[in-house]
């Protein structure tokens, strides 16, 4: 047990003969559980890349912490350090790991960290009355839309994640859209709604899917539309699909591109999309929670030519720029048209100023908003300045390039897609027996199990296919090249297995 000070600390209550009781404690107790915590969250992460990238869950332990016991007694507050040490931080997602290439799950930047401690100090809500802390979420909002290439006078919200930020532009198409058919509501607004047809591209994020079902619009009106070779969403395909829909008196009303396809990281075409929604009045909403800063990266930027002009956008900075999770966005060039979706009254709920900005609830369908969003994402930008956004970016862009090149110079390996984002899928090419795609399946759990590196396996046109993502900034050459080794190593232990 870590050594404690309770008996030394000073107390306020000593006067009147009374000890405080929880949730309070001693200044000094609080400081000296504070600096244990510090201390010990930095030797984590400065020892993390030494250990396993993640380690099985033994059932006894997952037993006990899905048992849901409270003592009837309180406990020491030092019990909390104690607890994460022994019984969480040994089983993590693996993420925080250099040789993690499974999902985009990055690891927290150390400004985040920092910030996220100090604004849980602070305790504001970002979503009601006004604070510092919600004027500074309006100021790295502004930021985050003028990194994402949108133009002046872009706003938006901080959200949970990209799932989120998709459910609330979605929600705010469809009022965008049934408003200016004048069928906001009543019964106009049943029958406009029962016709309402939503475009995505096949290799969408589920979140999109999802989002739809949220705002009451059934599977058969969602309709995934074809890719090019390069797994991008095919214009020629969406227009023939929304005018098949008109045909049939249908409404369509919202188109979703993704920049950063979850399996590939393909990017689709922006302005062709954008025309096809101008000329029939829909919304276009580009899915960028991987992606959606890649436009300022001189790389990536042919990819982004006209994402000025979408409606809305969704970003993950917990994503790409590894502020701690959750932080996603919603990012649009017109902020007034999610006041229109989502602000609601109520008499305990009253602006102090006459000519105070609309709270952030008006956004949004939160209404207590944590502020560690808005300061984690502000430190972890102020930390990079502009520079170091692209700098972060293009890092990632050569280590996915290193690991291209391993994976082409070794032959019994085949990349097969991949990019413009940083992530690679390839086979491999030896594969015994008539199972290929459960091979592939099994060498990324042998790759697992053995805790040297992670990856996972994704559907790529009909072949299941091993796929890394770069987006770890503590990912060293020697983390790709015992990536390679470890693949490699599975496909040995998988052929020379009874019955492989």
């Amino acid at each position: 047990m870590t050594q404690r000070l309770h008996d030394q600390a000073p107390s306020r209550f000593g006067e009147f003969g009374l000890s405080p009781e929880p949730p309070a404690v001693h200044a000094k107790v609080l400081r000296d559980e504070l600096v244990a915590a510090a201390e010990w969250a930095a030797r984590y992460l400065s020892e993390l890349p030494q250990g396993p990238v993640s380690r099985p869950l033994p059932v006894r332990v997952r037993s006990r912490l899905r048992a849901g016991q409270l003592r009837q007694r309180g406990r020491e507050l030092g019990g909390v350090l104690d607890f994460v040490r022994e019984e969480i931080a040994p089983y993590p997602t693996g993420n925080g790991h250099p040789a993690f290439f499974a999902w985009v799950n990055s690891p927290p930047a150390p400004a985040g960290i920092v910030a996220d401690l100090l604004a849980c100090a602070i305790n504001a809500t970002c979503g009601m009355g006004e604070n510092a802390l919600m004027d500074l979420e309006r100021g790295t909002v502004r930021m985050l839309a003028d990194l994402a290439g949108l133009p002046d006078g872009a706003g938006g919200v901080l959200t949970s994640g990209g799932s989120m930020a998709n459910l609330l532009a979605l929600a705010t198409a469809r009022t965008w859209f049934l408003a200016r058919r004048g069928s906001a509501d009543g019964p106009a607004f049943d029958h406009d709604h029962a016709r309402l047809t939503l475009y995505y591209s096949a290799q969408a994020h589920m979140s999109v899917a999802k989002a739809a079902a949220c705002i009451g619009l059934p599977a058969h009106r969602l309709r995934p539309v074809a890719t090019d070779p390069h797994d991008r969403l095919d214009p020629a395909a969406l227009r023939a699909a929304v005018t098949a829909d008109l045909d049939a008196g249908l409404l369509p009303f919202c188109a979703v591109t993704t920049l950063g396809t979850t399996a590939t990281g393909a990017v689709d075409p922006l302005e062709p999309v954008t025309e096809l929604c101008r000329s029939v009045g829909m919304w276009h909403h580009a899915d960028g929670a991987w992606g959606g800063l890649g436009a300022g990266v001189p790389a990536l930027a042919p990819h982004y030519v006209g994402v000025g002009g979408v409606d809305s956008l969704t970003v993950d900075p917990h994503k790409t720029l590894s502020v701690p999770v959750g932080c996603g966005a919603l990012l649009v060039p017109d902020p007034e048209h999610l006041h229109t979706a989502f602000a609601h009254q109520a008499s305990y709920l009253t602006a102090g100023e006459p000519d105070a900005l609309p709270w952030l609830s008006h956004a949004t369908i939160e209404l207590t908003r944590p502020g560690t969003r808005a300061l984690g994402l502000w430190a972890t930008l102020h930390h990079l300045g502009r520079d170091g956004v692209t700098g972060l970016i293009e890092h990632y862009l050569a280590f996915a390039d290193g690991l291209r090149e391993r994976i082409t110079a070794e032959p019994r390996l085949q990349l097969l897609a991949g990019g413009p984002l940083p992530v690679a899928c390839f086979r491999i090419t030896d594969p015994d027996g008539g199972d290929p795609d459960g091979l592939h399946t099994r060498v990324a759990r042998r790759v697992q199990d053995n805790g040297r590196a992670y990856l996972a396996t994704v559907a790529v046109h009909g072949r299941t296919v091993l796929r890394a993502a770069l987006c770890n900034y503590r990912t060293t050459p020697d983390d790709l090249d015992l990536l390679i080794h470890e693949v490699l190593h599975a496909a040995d232990a998988e052929h020379s297995a009874p019955g492989g």
